[in-house]
């Protein structure tokens, strides 16, 4: 089995343990999960998902969440997570339907080609906020 030790060189270990944990994760939403509850789950958080409430926790996050580490989970998802897990529909859904409110404000520099790469890969939709409507002002 030449493959297995070519991949076992040329593949960092840690690579290779999420990939075959995140398959496996993929495998049982797959068959565990049905359509009907995550189609509820989806609706309730854009039900629940105020402009008003995406900002400030967008906000928390550029706080307390470095640059550097916002750029190393981009890396880490880019590069790690399979073809398995992309290819199944219902984590896809699930990934598309959580990550299409991260503005593309938060998203360092150096990371928007990985990010780009993800939008690809999971179907993220672009989401389009309306800002607030100035109160207006008496004269």
């Amino acid at each position: 089995m030449p493959s297995k030790a070519k991949r076992s060189v040329l593949e960092p270990p840690a690579k290779f343990v999420y990939g075959k944990v995140l398959s496996l994760d993929a495998k049982v939403v797959e068959k565990c999960v049905p359509d009907k509850v995550l189609l509820i789950l989806i609706n309730a958080l854009d039900k629940r998902a105020s402009p008003r409430k995406i900002d400030a926790i967008m906000d928390k996050i550029e706080k307390y969440i470095s640059a550097k580490l916002r750029a190393s989970l981009l890396t880490v998802a880019d590069e790690y997570v399979p073809d398995t897990v992309a290819n199944s529909r219902k984590v896809s859904t699930v990934i598309a339907g959580v990550c299409k409110y991260i503005p593309d404000r938060i998203i360092p520099v150096e990371s928007s080609e990985k990010w780009s790469n993800l939008k690809a890969k999971f179907s993220i939709p672009t989401l389009l906020i309306k800002e607030g409507k100035a109160a207006p002002t008496r004269n």
